[in-house]
């Protein structure tokens, strides 16, 4: 299959339509099985009690919101270098998703924290560092937005992503260079697990059901975003007379 025939709008908008319905029927699924899953059949945290489970939200949305972070870069990066169009219209669709989950992860990382350390706000570097990650965002989105030359709304955006990611690998490894509050990875690609297996199934499937959101919500985004900025090409005239639109 020749991929690179999908770096055209017009040939992009027709997969995302196709994919977005199975991201969504697998996030339908998976999300209120890891939710029984984490809260009903998980074990009781020794140490937590049951104020742990809200850590099934709080670490899936943390690994989500950094993830998406990088593969938003990543599709600037093309933009910048590839000058492809449906690079930038890629990461704009991916910006608002990734922003929401870092939002969820702060706010359900402060419900955690009243019980665990005693206030919900603390400016330990983790969270410090994850506050920045949602600025970044949010900022990514008020520059392409701000800036009514499409090209240079592109350009300046890919450049703020760029120069953010380098906040990245400061909020993933701030538990071993900083003395924190932030308790480290339960979880390594090297160690073996530090949580029953009822706990990790639950947040596997918590995992799972936010990357089928998050492309969910990039797919239909997409679409919208090549309608508002193709709207004058000839292949969108034609699905506008088929009524395909």
């Amino acid at each position: 299959m020749n991929w690179f025939k999908y770096s055209s709008p017009a040939s992009f908008y027709p997969l995302a339509g196709k994919l977005r319905p199975w991201f969504l029927g697998a996030a339908t699924i998976l999300l209120p099985l890891s939710l029984y899953q984490g809260f009903f059949v998980a074990p009781t945290d020794a140490q937590q009690g049951e104020s742990y489970r809200i850590l099934f939200i709080h670490v899936a949305t943390s690994m989500l919101s950094m993830f998406l972070y990088l593969i938003m870069a990543a599709w600037c990066a093309f933009g910048l270098v590839f000058n492809t169009r449906l690079s930038a219209m890629m990461a704009q669709a991916i910006a608002p998703t990734g922003a929401w989950f870092t939002l969820i992860s702060l706010i359900s990382g402060s419900l955690w924290g009243k019980p665990t350390w005693g206030t919900y706000w603390v400016w330990d570097a983790r969270i410090t560092s994850e506050l920045i990650l949602l600025f970044l965002y949010l900022g990514f989105i008020a520059l392409t937005q701000a800036i009514d030359d499409v090209r240079r709304a592109d350009r300046a955006g890919a450049l703020l992503a760029l120069v953010g990611v380098i906040n990245v690998p400061i909020i993933y490894f701030s538990v071993r260079w900083w003395n924190t509050l932030h308790q480290g990875a339960s979880i390594t690609v090297t160690g073996a697990p530090k949580m029953a297996q009822a706990m990790l199934l639950a947040l596997l499937f918590m995992t799972l059901a936010c990357w089928a959101y998050a492309f969910a919500t990039a797919m239909q985004r997409v679409r919208c975003i090549i309608l508002e900025r193709e709207g004058d090409s000839g292949w969108v005239a034609d699905l506008k007379r088929q009524g395909a639109l």
